[in-house]
């Protein structure tokens, strides 16, 4: 949760900076669609009440099971008349720039092996956006990464990290593809590879890629408007 306060003061900073002279900074709101509140539907309510369009950007890695129903389902149950739904923020190069970075910063060097590690899903359009996220990093790196999960679906990163010792013999460096710490994170640690990089986190290329988002959706807006 605190990571997600700091992504959306930092994505704050971000419009503000960009919007035009004496144009107003948009306002930031957060929701959540698990067991933290508030959920979409209440933000996206009350935005209704004050008469404010919205723009939802879902800060997911890979358009699952939330992103094609949880998220209708809540601006559908907030009754908003005017909401835009971006879509995920994965995959696309910018988080594939980050993940780079996270690597090297932890000695990958051209030549190693990588495990691209995902929380995981049973939706198979999900596995497809991971799928299409590795090889975003892959394009980058020079290789092609093996995806391992964390949570849901095979291999998992402990047996991808092993099966590049024993068919390579090279080092292998695990990256995270998630946005913050936790106890995904932490199990990376137990796939004994050679370094295991640190989470997305908020990084200008994640703050840039949300106000772009945004940015997109409010085009729509007003393209609607125009009409």
């Amino acid at each position: 949760m605190a990571l997600i306060a700091r992504l959306a003061e930092a994505v704050t900073g971000e419009l503000a900076a960009s919007s035009p002279g004496g144009a107003r900074t948009p306002c930031v709101r957060t929701a959540f669609v698990d067991v933290l509140g508030p959920s979409p539907a209440e933000v996206l309510r009350d935005l209704a009440e004050r008469g404010s369009e919205a723009v939802a950007v879902p800060a997911f890695l890979a358009s699952g099971y939330h992103v094609y129903h949880d998220v209708p389902r809540a601006v559908a149950e907030s009754g908003h008349p005017g909401v835009v739904v971006t879509p995920a923020m994965g995959p696309d190069p910018a988080l594939a720039r980050v993940q780079h970075l996270r690597l090297v910063a932890v000695g990958w060097r051209p030549g190693d092996e990588v495990v691209f590690a995902a929380a995981g899903s049973s939706d198979a359009r999900a596995r497809a956006d991971v799928r299409r996220a590795a090889g975003l990093l892959g394009a980058r790196l020079g290789v092609e990464p093996t995806v391992g999960y964390i949570a849901t679906g095979a291999p998992t990163v402990g047996d991808s990290v092993a099966a590049l010792r024993v068919s390579g013999g090279k080092r292998v460096f695990v990256a995270s593809y998630l946005l913050s710490h936790g106890l995904f994170q932490q199990r990376l640690s137990e796939a004994e590879a050679d370094g295991v990089a640190a989470p997305i986190g908020v990084h200008r290329s994640v703050v840039g890629l949300i106000a772009e988002r945004y940015r997109s959706a409010v085009h729509e807006l007003d393209r609607t408007h125009a009409r």
